[in-house]
């Protein structure tokens, strides 16, 4: 028997070969179709046309590389049509628009233990998993003992940009609390707009100018920033004195709501240092 959805030869373009492969890979059943007269797996054209709530002529047109390129709703429809996944969808649009599609954004999906791990396993590097909107999801023993003891705090609390203008214990530990405060805000400004979570920002936003004259001015300077690159951070411990670090920021990959920061000592004595506190 010929698979006439991989033999029909008018679907060559890369958007047409994967609309017709993930067409194929669906259950009528599941869906609600019938299964009788069917000589091809998957759904028909037609089907995937109605679940969009696009024409079939359309549809087909999509499939064949023709009639231009489709907009971002129809191409949204077909992802929830076609029941693709993130990665998926993201190709969808890379494929249709030469572009990816908008963030959308979910929340509170929580740290993975593997991540939990991950920073755990950074013995004398504090670590910090933070959301877009700058609450600490999770940190490693390390950062709870040189930087501030998140667990003390009730999850709600734990904000880095309410810590660092409203703590005075916070503060006092920045080495250039202007500069790491003006750094935060607008690293904090680009990943809500980046995530797509500036209307859940908004109350902290509002709390934070009102109880902090110095967050105020500095928010209302618009300013935008990402990660600095390879940098030096100091951090003045009431114990240790100051310590020196190699300040690194990754993404997570799959999780637009989460990034990384590592505090990497700067030399082998503070290292040591830490893991001496640590060891109290």
């Amino acid at each position: 028997m010929t698979n006439r959805i991989a033999a029909d030869p008018t679907s060559e373009t890369p958007l047409g070969r994967f609309l017709r492969d993930r067409r194929s890979k669906l259950d009528p059943a599941v869906l609600g179709f019938p299964l009788e007269r069917r000589r091809t797996p998957g759904l028909r054209r037609e089907e995937v046309a109605q679940r969009a709530h696009i024409s079939p002529t359309w549809y087909r047109f999509l499939e064949q590389g023709r009639g231009g390129a489709p907009s971002p709703e129809v191409l949204e429809r077909l992802a929830r049509a076609l029941l693709l996944n993130e990665v998926e969808r993201e190709h969808l649009f890379l494929l249709g628009l030469g572009r990816p599609p908008e963030v959308r954004y979910c929340k509170d999906q929580g740290v993975t233990p593997r991540l939990q791990h991950l920073i755990d396993a950074l013995y004398s590097s504090p670590a910090l998993i933070l959301t877009s909107v700058a609450n600490v999801a999770a940190w490693n023993r390390a950062a709870a003992s040189v930087m501030y003891d998140f667990g003390i705090l009730a999850p709600e609390q734990r904000n880095l940009l309410r810590i660092v203008f409203l703590d005075p214990r916070a503060r006092a530990m920045q080495d250039n609390w202007q500069d790491v405060g003006r750094y935060l805000i607008g690293l904090f400004r680009a990943n809500i707009a980046r995530a797509g979570t500036a209307g859940e920002a908004a109350p902290l936003v509002e709390e934070l100018r009102q109880a902090s004259a110095e967050f105020r001015e500095m928010w209302d300077d618009n300013d935008v920033c990402s990660f600095p690159g390879e940098t030096l951070k100091h951090i003045r411990h009431p114990l240790l004195g100051l310590l020196a670090f190699e300040y690194s920021t990754f993404a997570i990959d799959g999780r637009v709501d989460l990034s990384m920061m590592i505090y990497h000592p700067a030399t082998s004595a503070d290292a040591q240092r830490i893991t001496s506190l640590m060891q109290t």
